[in-house]
């Protein structure tokens, strides 16, 4: 497995790792005619992974020749009460590569790339209810810090909580997502 930084020309396969990963990781938790409708050329559409201003999010890779197997993207926090934090921003994993350790790579490299950015604290938003996640995160030593917010992401409104980790401890996991 390789990790590399994402590409303009790897938009399409990105998303439709984003598309089947919410699919399958949110199949009990949003509607499912909701999912269903979820096109790759959408969201590929949003991506900017081209964009030099340091401030932007990044998003890095994890690969196994041309396949894209997951990926994750941090920036800068853009919740005003954790301006000093960076944020995860995003971590998925193509459903068929869970529990192979893709996701635990993807998210120490996340941490590290925070890291170099300067920042020694990170926050994340995770959808409520997402129980694999919540495992995957605690087993990181993330913790949910008590905050939750209701928001519309990709035209459907979800309860998400925040979760925090202190970036001078070790975040890496046993466990894949």
């Amino acid at each position: 497995m390789q990790i590399r930084i994402a590409e303009p020309s790897d938009a399409m396969a990105v998303a439709q790792v984003h598309v089947r990963s919410w699919r399958a990781a949110y199949a009990s938790l949003l509607p499912a005619e909701y999912l269903a409708q979820m096109r790759p050329e959408d969201r590929a559409e949003k991506y900017d992974f081209a964009a030099a201003d340091p401030g932007s999010p990044k998003t890095i890779l994890a690969t196994e020749g041309d396949t894209i197997l997951g990926f994750a993207t941090t920036a800068p926090s853009r919740d005003h009460d954790l301006a000093s934090h960076g944020e995860l921003c995003a971590l998925y994993v193509d459903p068929d590569r869970w529990g192979q350790g893709v996701g635990g790579i993807l998210l120490a490299e996340a941490h590290r790339r925070l890291l170099d950015r300067g920042f020694s604290r990170a926050l994340l938003w995770m959808l409520a209810g997402n129980h694999r996640a919540d495992r995957f995160y605690r087993r990181g030593n993330w913790l949910a810090d008590g905050n939750s917010r209701r928001q519309t992401v990709w035209g459907v409104t979800v309860d998400e909580i925040r979760y925090r980790h202190p970036l001078n401890g070790s975040c890496e996991s046993n466990t894949a997502l």
